[in-house]
């Protein structure tokens, strides 16, 4: 059995094409989707502001260490697809960022 890690993965794009029902409801629920809001959770958490340009998406991956960073962004942008198109929000090209949690250094104050 391989080590698992875990990963903190931002998803990152913008809003194209989105239809009206999408912008309405978007905006309906941008107080609950500002910085505020922003977490990471296996689910995963949108944020966006008024505007409807870009969105961010905050992930935690659990996947084995083999694979690495690159497969951590891939399994996150996977489930970013999936959330979007489930909630019929059109977007750009995504891109991501990944901080493995289990190799990250903490510099102790003595």
């Amino acid at each position: 059995m391989s080590t698992q890690h875990t990963y903190r993965v931002i998803v990152r794009s913008a809003f194209e094409g989105l239809s009206e029902e999408s912008r309405a409801r978007l905006l309906a629920e941008v107080d609950a989707h500002g910085i505020e809001s922003m977490r990471f959770a296996e689910e995963g958490s949108l944020s966006y502001d008024r505007t409807l340009k870009h969105f961010s998406y905050r992930l935690v991956v659990v996947s084995d260490a083999a694979d690495g960073e690159e497969m951590a962004g891939v399994l996150a942008e996977d489930r970013v697809e999936t959330a979007l198109a489930e909630l019929g929000h059109a977007h750009g090209a995504l891109r991501s960022s990944v901080t493995d949690m289990d190799t990250m250094k903490i510099n102790y104050k003595r």
